[in-house]
């Protein structure tokens, strides 16, 4: 039995020397070592040999397990450090080599333009204020003194969900939520999408962007409306930016006023811009119709008002000088990088 077990460990010996892995490592092991290993099977004959000669054989066992033991450790510890260098060596990376661009992208135009309108009316003392864009006509027709039968309540203007209920043409409904809420003084801007059924062209589009200001309070006058967006056109488009007021009509300011502004390419000189006008229209503008303060609980013998509303995408197109505006919302990349 002697001879059986030096064979068994020199064969245990020679197995893990020529492991090639951990797994085979632990395949050896198994073999010699495991609850039906050789080396197992040999203390469980012990009862085949004479009492005297067991203390003998169970000597030469253990010393037997003790040298495979240690040879595995060795191997496991050596098949290790292999595996980690290989590893390292395959992971290896040069620090000194270029690293990979990363594309940074910016901030959309009218993201840009609206950031820019909400910084320069938070310094102006201006509240943000935000409403649904599916609406009640209650709030973008009725309390805005447009009666039933005027043509912006019809299909061809805007879209209907129900007879009730609209996609809002304006922001000025949320102008009627704060008034309704909200005692004076009141100093507002509402920036947000807006719909109209208008065809698709350079200067058109069913969804775009608007921004509208509301400033009640006692005493406030056209002068009051005039400065704030001489400030508003200097601060956005340029210190040297020119307004000017033309009448108009809308039925919730009166009186009503259209706003240029003076050409920001050719400085009120001519150009393809402007068309060569010198001026571009902007935005609207007028005091609060008495009868649309009265509509909200507010007392038009104490308190008046301004209001006025701009297209974001139009602001955009007059300062990068953008005159299509179906090239803000083409996605194209190569567009939008310039800005």
């Amino acid at each position: 039995m002697k001879d059986q077990i030096l064979k068994i460990k020199e064969n245990a010996e020679k197995d893990v020397s020529n492991a090639k892995s951990l797994q085979e490592l632990n395949d050896v092991r198994v073999k010699y070592l495991g609850k039906k290993g050789e080396l197992t099977a040999v203390l469980r004959g012990m009862g085949s040999v004479a009492p005297e000669e067991r203390p003998i054989i169970g000597g030469f066992v253990n010393e037997a397990r003790d040298i495979i033991e240690n040879k595995i450790e060795l191997k496991e510890k050596e098949l290790k450090e292999k595996a980690l260098n290989e590893k390292l060596q395959k992971e290896k990376i040069d620090i000194t080599m270029p690293s990979k661009k990363t594309k940074i992208g910016s901030i959309h135009p009218i993201t840009g333009v609206i950031d820019n309108v909400k910084e320069i009316f938070l310094g102006l003392g201006y509240e943000i204020a935000d409403g649904p864009e599916i609406e009640k006509t209650y709030y973008v027709f009725d309390q805005l003194n447009t009666p039933i039968d005027h043509p912006a309540r019809d299909l061809q203007d805007t879209f209907y969900i129900n007879d009730n209920i609209v996609l809002r043409s304006q922001t000025s409904s949320v102008q009627i939520r704060v008034m309704e809420t909200q005692k004076p003084p009141i100093k507002i801007i509402c920036p947000g999408a807006v719909y109209r059924s208008d065809s698709v062209d350079p200067t058109h589009s069913p969804v775009f962007h608007q921004f509208e200001g509301l400033v009640i309070d006692k005493n406030i006058t056209m002068s009051d409306l005039k400065g704030t967006l001489e400030i508003f056109a200097k601060k956005c488009l340029g210190e040297g930016t020119q307004i000017r007021f033309r009448p108009h009509h809308f039925p919730y300011t009166e009186p009503s006023a259209e706003v240029d502004v003076s050409c920001f390419v050719c400085k009120g000189k001519g150009c393809r811009v402007c068309k060569n006008q010198g001026w571009i229209e902007l935005l609207g503008c007028g005091m609060v119709h008495p009868k649309v303060l009265e509509n909200c609980g507010i007392d038009s013998n104490i308190y008046s008002g301004f209001a006025f509303g701009c297209g974001l995408e139009r602001i955009a197109m007059a300062k990068y000088g953008i005159d299509d505006m179906r090239l803000l919302y083409e996605n194209d990349v190569r567009f939008l990088k310039q800005f």
